[in-house]
C-alpha cells in the first residue's frame, strides 16, 4: 500500500515508543522513571547465570520469547506538575455528549468518567503519549495534563470540545429533532485532530457485536500500551502503542484478543502508512474518506466513523452499519425495515449535516423494539 503514497513533506510521524533500557539498569537520577527489570514470560523460563566451568562458555541471561511487550518504563510520579488552561466555551456544553463518542465501552483504557463528573482521556498525540483530565467549572472548562504531549492537548482543547463546530448551521425539518436539539443544547462536535486513534477501534469494530470489539481493544491496549502519564494509575489509564509497536504485535496475540486475520491485517496494512492516513485530519471530508480507503479493508462506515471524530465531520454519515438505517427510518417515516438508500433519501434535507442528525435520532431515543435475539458473540481463542 505505501506504493500508492507518493512522499511529499507532511508533518512529522506519530512518535514511536523509546527503546526500554536493559533488563537490571539502575534508575537514573534527576527524577527519571525508574525502569523495572524484565520478568520472564511463561512461555519462556529465565535462565541463572552461573559460574562459568572451566573451558565452559558462560550462559547469557535468557531473553524474552517472542511476541513478550518490551521493558516499559514506569509510570512518571504522581507529583508531576502537569500543565493547566482554562477555557469559556462559545455556549452551552454537554462534556458527556461531547466526549462521549471517545469512549470505547465501559472499561475502555484510554477514557474515564468519574463520579464527580471529571473525564479522563489518554492519547498518543505528534509529540509522545498525554492524558488530559477535562471538568467544568461553571462556565468554563477546566483541564490539565501531563506528559510529551500535555501542551499539544491544551493547545487542542477547544476544537476537542466543539469550538470548530457550527451547531446552528443545523436546521432541522422533523419535529423529532427539533425537539431533540432543544433538550440537548449542549451537543457539539468533537474533532480529536488524531486519525489513528479512532481508525484502529473502528476496524476492531467491524462486523462483530459491541462487547467482542471493546474486549479487544482493552486486551491490546493494556498488553502492548504503556501506563500513561500522571496520576492515572488508580484509573488503570494506558496510551496504546505507537504504529511500530502494533505492527510488532505477532499473530497469536491478535488470535488471544478474538481479533480474526481480516481484522487484524487491516490494521497492519494501516499502520504501515500511519504518517499519511495522519494527513487526512486536516483534509476536506471527500479526500479524507478518499485517502482511508485507499487501504484494502477499510470501507465508507469504517472511514465515517473515524472522521467523526478525528475531523469532527458534521457530514460523516455512516453507511453499512446494521442498525443505524432501521433506526433513522423508524424514526423519521415509521419504516423500521429500511436499508441504506432509504436513510439517505430520508436524510438528503439534511446534507452537510447528516452526522449531527443521525447523533440527534440517536439521542431522541426513539428507536424500534428489538424484534430478534442480540447477535451471538463469536469466539476464537480456542479454535
Amino acid at each position: 500500500m505505501a506504493g500508492r503514497f507518493a512522499p511529499r513533506s507532511a508533518r512529522a510521524a506519530l512518535p514511536h515508543q523509546e527503546a526500554a533500557p536493559a533488563a537490571g539498569a539502575t534508575a537514573p537520577s534527576n527524577g527519571t522513571p525508574a525502569v523495572r527489570a524484565a520478568e520472564p514470560t511463561h512461555d519462556a523460563p529465565a535462565v541463572r547465570e552461573t559460574a562459568p566451568s572451566q573451558g565452559t562458555p558462560p550462559l547469557r541471561a535468557a531473553e524474552p520469547a517472542q511476541g513478550t511487550p518490551a521493558v516499559r518504563a514506569a509510570a512518571p510520579a504522581h507529583d508531576t506538575p502537569p500543565l493547566t488552561r482554562e477555557w469559556t466555551p462559545p455556549g452551552p456544553l454537554d462534556l458527556r455528549l461531547v466526549l462521549g463518542p471517545l469512549r470505547r465501552g465501559p472499561a475502555d483504557p484510554t477514557f474515564r468518567m468519574v463520579a464527580d463528573g471529571t473525564f479522563w482521556r489518554a492519547t498518543r498525540t505528534p509529540e509522545g503519549p498525554g492524558t488530559l483530565r477535562v471538568a467544568s467549572r461553571g462556565d468554563r472548562i477546566a483541564a490539565a495534563a501531563w506528559g510529551p504531549g500535555a501542551d499539544w492537548l491544551l493547545t487542542g482543547l477547544p476544537a476537542l470540545l466543539g469550538a470548530d463546530d457550527d451547531p446552528d448551521a443545523f436546521v432541522p425539518r422533523h419535529r423529532l429533532l427539533a425537539l431533540t436539539r432543544h433538550r440537548r443544547p449542549g451537543l457539539r462536535l468533537l474533532r480529536t485532530g488524531l486519525v489513528m486513534e479512532s481508525l484502529i477501534p473502528s476496524i476492531l469494530e467491524q462486523k462483530v457485536t459491541t462487547d467482542e470489539a471493546y474486549r479487544a481493544w482493552r486486551h491490546l491496549v493494556r498488553r502492548f500500551g504503556t501506563p500513561a502519564p500522571g496520576p492515572t494509575a488508580d484509573l488503570g489509564l494506558h496510551v496504546m502503542p505507537d504504529p511500530r509497536g502494533w505492527a510488532m504485535i505477532p499473530s497469536w496475540e491478535w488470535h488471544r484478543a478474538n481479533v480474526d486475520a481480516k481484522r487484524s491485517s487491516t490494521i497492519l496494512r494501516a499502520v504501515r502508512v500511519a504518517r499519511r492516513l495522519e494527513e487526512a485530519a486536516t483534509m476536506n471530508l471527500p479526500e479524507a474518506l478518499t485517502r482511508l480507503e485507499l487501504i484494502p479493508g477499510i470501507g465508507p462506515w469504517t472511514s465515517a466513523e473515524t472522521l467523526q471524530r478525528s475531523n469532527g465531520a458534521p457530514d460523516a454519515v455512516t453507511v453499512g452499519d446494521l442498525h443505524l438505517p432501521g433506526i433513522v427510518g423508524h424514526a423519521l417515516a415509521d419504516h423500521r425495515d429500511a436499508d441504506d438508500e432509504e436513510m439517505l433519501a430520508l436524510l438528503t434535507p439534511y446534507e452537510g449535516q447528516r452526522h449531527r442528525a443521525t447523533r440527534l435520532i440517536l439521542l431522541s431515543g426513539r428507536t424500534p423494539k428489538r424484534r430478534a435475539p442480540r447477535m451471538t458473540p463469536g469466539n476464537i481463542v480456542n479454535l
